[in-house]
């Protein structure tokens, strides 16, 4: 049960990692700083995509799941409704749709290029303060 928990816990986590990954770049609109932790998400998100790598967070999730006595992801409230989220039907490693996966970093890339490309105008209008 505990291994179980820990599971749906480690989804919800990957759940909301691919969330800032692809809409973190709205934070840094608003706090510019946030910059530090919402690029380096970004490279991760856009190098698994790229070249099918296997995020860390699927292990664990896998190996708590396999510690828990379940095959998979089936069981748990979150498993069962983030996992189709998360691992869209052709999208996982095994048997990944390498069309499916471009166009998820296209997507990836697009919206935060959009976003900082508003970080950088906004920045420009500012007028530098000096103190």
């Amino acid at each position: 049960m505990f291994h179980a928990l820990l599971a749906d816990l480690v989804v919800a986590l990957h759940g909301l990692f691919i969330v800032f990954a692809l809409l973190g770049g709205l934070l840094v609109l608003w706090r510019r700083y946030c910059w530090w932790l919402h690029v380096p998400a970004l490279l991760w998100a856009g190098a698994v995509q790229a070249f099918g790598l296997v995020c860390p967070l699927t292990w664990l999730e896998n190996r708590l799941l396999r510690a828990a006595g379940e095959a998979g992801y089936e069981g748990g409230f979150l498993a069962h409704y983030l996992i189709p989220l998360i691992y869209p039907e052709n999208l996982t490693l095994g048997n990944s749709s390498d069309e499916l996966r471009w166009i998820s970093l296209v997507v990836l890339l697009a919206v935060n290029a959009a976003v900082y490309i508003a970080v950088v105008r906004r920045s420009l209008r500012r007028p530098i303060m000096r103190g």
